[in-house]
């Protein structure tokens, strides 16, 4: 038995965790938000949700597709408003915090302009932010990445996880208070995406902050997260918590441990309940 195996302890619920007594970074309070579309008939995304990440916390949210995600993680990043209820982050409106640039966000399209090089387009926020481009941070922030060498290459000469490098670079260039991250890695292969996935928690681990990660990859949520938050299918609600235990650093050891697949396990056996709740099918059985 591996001293990973040996440390970790079982995968437990969030209603069984201690308390967190750190400060709440975001906080969802009875979120709802329908869309109007084009025919007129209302699409109601989400309904009810209730959702805190806290200082330092990394959460990760799964669900079927359309479960409104995506939706969730838009209001926190101020690119949506609340039907109803509110949403706040460090006890401001998200767009107050957009405003002052307090917010980092990265998209699975990594949007970087094609005509600039991996410099500049990391350097971009402190052009918007109309602030003086520091370029030993960008450097730094470009071998933090693991891009150092390529500051001068545009994205067609860049693969697709090093053009998500530098989108992430990007995200963290004027040091935000939060971290919102929507499938990031989606488009990538799988042996990219597990090293990029290496890559963003030795990053993180650097300067933990609250993160806010929306994935279809379970292997991923509970690689990267400190809870996972399963939503029921459209309109989404919080259907599960999970607390995921692995301590921090984390390496590629802990993702073949007995643990690691426990975990996994218990969030595919919630996210299996929470399809069957949205086909109005009482929840499968799962066994082995």
């Amino acid at each position: 038995m591996s001293l990973v195996t040996q440390l970790l302890p079982a995968p437990i619920s969030v209603t069984d965790a201690p308390v967190d007594e750190r400060p709440v970074a975001i906080d969802v309070h009875g979120v709802s938000k329908t869309f109007q579309l084009d025919r007129g008939a209302p699409l109601t995304a989400l309904e009810g949700m209730h959702l805190q990440v806290h200082d330092g916390e990394f959460v990760a949210l799964l669900g079927p597709s359309g479960c409104g995600k995506s939706t969730l993680l838009r209001l926190v990043a101020s690119l949506e408003t609340p039907t109803t209820g509110t949403v706040t982050v460090a006890g401001q409106k998200p767009e107050a915090l957009a405003r002052a640039h307090r917010l980092g966000v990265a998209f699975q399209d990594h949007a970087l302009l094609p005509w600039l090089s991996a410099f500049d387009n990391v350097a971009l926020p402190f052009h918007v932010a109309g602030r003086p481009v520091p370029r030993e941070h960008v450097q730094h922030l470009l071998q933090l990445v693991g891009l150092e060498g390529f500051q001068r290459a545009r994205p067609r000469q860049l693969s697709g996880g090093m053009r998500q490098r530098v989108a992430i670079a990007r995200a963290l260039a004027l040091d935000p208070d939060v971290l919102l991250l929507d499938e990031p890695f989606g488009a990538l292969d799988a042996v990219t995406r597990r090293r990029m996935n290496l890559e963003l928690q030795r990053i993180w681990s650097e300067r933990p902050r609250p993160t806010l990660l929306v994935t279809h990859a379970v292997d991923e949520a509970v690689f990267l997260a400190d809870r996972v938050v399963v939503l029921s299918g459209r309109p989404g609600r919080l259907h599960t918590q999970v607390a995921i235990p692995l301590p921090r650093p984390r390496n590629a050891e802990m993702m073949i441990s007995p643990a690691f697949h426990a975990l996994a396990d218990q969030l595919t056996t919630a996210l299996d309940a929470a399809e069957a709740l949205t086909a109005g099918e009482p929840s499968p059985p799962r066994t082995g």
